[in-house]
């Protein structure tokens, strides 16, 4: 179920178009041709996240962006801005309230994908977070938030907790102090290992108990280390079975 309302606002087509394809899976589109057709489309529906293309007619990203935090009711919406890299040094860096991120232009689909599903995972967590029946606790499927996913977010939001994954007969925890994953158990096995089966898990139910926490170490990378390994031993796993390279990605030049 796609939970998190995404808003893009691109006023180049084929770019547009490409974005849509990569975001489909996973989350709930809106698109809009300018900074105006925009502005009416949060008015009417808020979004949960709100991705523009900085350079465009009338109404630019930037403006945008001034307009909705002048009122009350948009004034938290998170923003990712799409730009050259000149134009977000020398004009949009200074925007920190609620910019989620800056993307330059050319990108990789791949690679701009890959960022913002960060933070719409990260929404997706929040808003289960809000509408938790238990307080403090989080409850959902792995269908809908995979293990990396997990991860990624409670790490982006340096959160503190036990994260209790289960399939089947088998039951995984993991313990997070401000975002690090600082312990692991699968069965009998411990630390980075158990982080690097628990990947593997596509299907199951997780729990996140934000009251939770241990004083046992036994990883021995960061968060975003021990994702990074486990997907390098992932992608060993896919060549060895597959025996072919993966695909170069498409790129999205600067417009």
């Amino acid at each position: 179920m796609k939970t998190v309302k995404v808003l893009i606002v691109e006023d180049n087509p084929l770019v547009r178009d490409l974005i849509v394809r990569g975001l489909e899976p996973h989350c709930a589109l809106q698109v809009a041709d300018d900074g105006a057709d925009a502005l009416l489309k949060v008015i009417e529906e808020p979004p949960d996240l709100i991705i523009a293309d900085y350079r465009m007619p009338g109404l630019d990203g930037r403006q945008l962006y001034e307009k909705l935090r002048s009122r009350p009711q948009s004034r938290t919406l998170p923003f990712i801005f799409l730009a050259s890299r000149g134009d977000i040094e020398e004009k949009l860096r200074p925007l920190t309230d609620g910019v989620e991120d800056y993307i330059p232009k050319p990108f990789f689909l791949k690679d701009f994908v890959r960022r913002t599903k960060k933070v719409i995972d990260r929404l997706h967590l929040e808003k289960l977070q809000r509408q938790a029946t238990r307080p403090g606790v989080i409850q959902g499927r792995l269908e809908e938030l995979s293990i990396p996913d997990l991860m990624q977010s409670l790490e982006m939001g340096q959160k503190t907790c036990r994260l209790t994954v289960r399939c089947g007969e088998e039951t995984a925890e993991l313990y997070f102090t401000a975002g690090h994953c600082r312990h692991a158990q699968l069965g009998q096995v411990q630390g980075d290992a158990a982080v690097f089966q628990l990947v593997h898990w596509t299907r199951g139910e997780f729990e996140i108990d934000f009251s939770a926490s241990t004083e046992l170490v036994t990883t021995t990378r960061s968060t975003t280390a021990l994702l990074m390994e486990a997907f390098r031993l992932l992608d060993e796993e896919a060549r060895d079975a597959e025996g072919s390279p993966a695909r170069t990605p498409s790129a999205v030049q600067e417009t």
